[in-house]
């Protein structure tokens, strides 16, 4: 009798925690970032469960509007689309400190997700992301060394894949010895917190070699 109240106890104390907020997170109460593009609108869901510092640094960025009338200035057919750190013009703009590389969440680098940019060194990301247009998995993480670090995912684009897409599909250039920009800049007009309706984009096994790197 004392086990059945013991267990009954358990269950209640469970339900008021429920009850009280103290549940998983649910998909609906996840982040969720909106980016108005020259190509269309993209709605990114962030996982700040699995790296939180990453999603702090990237909202910060959003908050600030670092964001606004900025390109996505490095675009790959096959592989992703870059941004996050220059205007049309090809001005870098300047980005906070560097954060430490989260890659080792767990989260892979699929088609649809988003990531974060960088150099040589594992935690130099700042500013710069990239979202992968098809699976790339030679960018995830395998150990903690210079080359297995991998690239950060951080949230994935629950909305408006179809824009990405056709970013990556923009004829690109060399321009101001830069590789891979397209010839008709793709502004990011604005990047706004906001709520949306969960989808999932499309899978692909694609896969490709290619490491996005921060300008």
């Amino acid at each position: 009798m004392k086990q059945i109240i013991y267990i009954i106890g358990s269950l209640l104390i469970i339900g008021c925690f429920v009850s009280f907020g103290f549940a998983e997170e649910k998909p609906a109460d996840l982040p969720k970032v909106q980016l108005e593009t020259s190509l269309g609108n993209i709605i990114i869901e962030l996982n700040a469960t699995a790296a939180p510092k990453t999603v702090k640094n990237f909202l910060s960025y959003v908050n600030d509007g670092f964001y606004n009338n900025t390109i996505f200035h490095r675009v790959i057919k096959g592989f992703m689309i870059q941004g996050g750190g220059f205007l049309k013009n090809m001005q870098q703009k300047s980005a906070k400190a560097t954060i430490t590389n989260e890659a080792d969440n767990g989260l892979q680098n699929l088609r649809g997700t988003i990531s974060m940019a960088r150099t040589n060194a594992p935690h130099s990301a700042s500013s710069q992301f990239f979202i992968n247009t098809v699976n790339n998995s030679s960018l995830d993480f395998t150990a903690k060394t210079g080359r297995g670090w991998g690239y950060c995912v951080f949230g994935k684009v629950i909305d408006g894949m179809d824009v990405v897409d056709a970013i990556e599909k923009q004829p690109t250039i060399v321009k101001s010895h830069y590789r891979d920009v397209p010839v008709t800049p793709v502004i990011i007009k604005n990047a706004v917190v906001i709520n949306s309706l969960k989808t999932k984009p499309g899978p692909n096994i694609n896969k490709i070699e290619k490491k996005p790197e921060k300008k």
